[in-house]
């Protein structure tokens, strides 16, 4: 008996049991899989089956029908969106106005497809990129995946890799579909404008097809050989700059500007956002670190005219595991940090040198 029967038949099987794989991509599974049994019964190499396997696999994974549905109420989006960041009224203005469109299409037609807008956000490092995208897709409802472009060497790690290549695999952007298992989450695409290698103008074509709405319908990964639609995807790009982005791509998302921050600025983001968010990591109650509001402008200031946040976030962090081994150590109930006791909490070399 063929060894290899089992595990041809539970192939089978799952091609034949999933709903939504395009019926022509079925027969193209069957097809591949009776030609790599063929091929092994005649002394072929297990190399080409499990390229076959992995194919079959993959395509069944991927969410051809399946959508997260979006958060439609308007009051429970700016509550959420309000809560994990503070300011950048425009920005939150922005995805507001998208959300309302979405609603008055639904309520014309339940089934109506909305298509996503693409974004940039452009800004000085730790202005909030990042974490603001996770946010959009928390706000609305969908799942987030974020591709690095600083790792990035060629396009083909985003179109993916055929099946006759030795590095036979998906690309970047289906792989982010099968992982979250819709075909409508939001994929940030993290700083666009570095790590493009050698094939600078590779990346740019394909980043041009998956955002332009004319092509990336039926956009076609090298690996899966078959049109996927990614209209429903919303893609949020990061970048300190445009210059190493191309003019067409560009056109194809929408410019939005990330403020820096002033001291007034960090302090309340310190207060109301990073702190509880760095004790409740350290397993801190609310009531067991208190910070003194004449603490937080020595704590800010050191820190020098950096645009973004993060040596705050970085200097909180170390403030709150002291606090934490304080507590452990000593059996202290709580600790309230005062302007005559900081400096037993606070590293003022490690905020100078952040």
């Amino acid at each position: 008996m063929n060894p290899l029967a089992g595990t041809i038949k539970k192939l089978q099987d799952m091609i034949v049991a999933h709903p939504d794989v395009p019926e022509a991509l079925k027969m193209r599974g069957f097809e591949q899989l009776a030609r790599a049994a063929l091929s092994m019964q005649y002394g072929g190499n297990g190399a080409s089956f499990e390229i076959v396997e992995k194919y079959i696999e993959f395509m069944c994974q991927l969410p051809w029908n399946v959508e997260s549905a979006d958060n439609l109420d308007i009051a429970k989006a700016h509550q959420v969106i309000d809560s994990k960041h503070y300011g950048l009224p425009k920005v939150k203005e922005r995805m507001m106005e998208y959300l309302a469109s979405v609603i008055l299409v639904k309520k014309e037609n339940p089934r109506a497809i909305f298509r996503a807008p693409s974004l940039l956000f452009v800004g000085l490092a730790g202005t909030g990129k990042t974490t603001f995208a996770h946010i959009i897709a928390e706000t609305l409802g969908r799942k987030s995946y974020l591709i690095p472009f600083g790792g990035l060497s060629q396009a083909l790690d985003l179109r993916g890799y055929s099946k006759t290549s030795p590095y036979a695999q998906p690309g970047l952007i289906l792989k982010a579909l099968a992982h979250c298992g819709s075909r409508n989450p939001v994929i940030i695409l993290d700083e666009l404008d570095r790590g493009h290698g050698n094939d600078g103008a590779g990346i740019m074509g394909a980043l041009l097809e998956i955002l332009d709405h004319n092509q990336n319908a039926t956009f076609t990964d090298y690996f899966l050989d078959y049109p996927f639609n990614l209209s429903q995807v919303m893609f949020i790009g990061t970048a300190n700059n445009t210059r190493e982005i191309s003019t067409a791509v560009l056109d194809r998302m929408e410019i939005i500007e990330m403020p820096t921050y002033n001291d007034q600025e960090k302090i309340a983001i310190g207060k109301t956002y990073v702190l509880p968010r760095e004790a409740q990591e350290a397993g801190l109650k609310s009531e067991q670190l208190v910070i003194d509001d004449d603490v937080w402008p020595k704590l800010v200031r050191p820190l020098g005219f950096e645009p973004g946040i993060r040596s705050l976030e970085r200097l909180i962090e170390s403030v709150v595991r002291k606090v934490a081994l304080h507590i452990v150590s000593h059996d202290y109930d709580s600790v309230r940090i005062t302007t005559e006791n900081m400096y037993n909490y606070v590293d003022m070399t490690f905020a100078s040198n952040s």
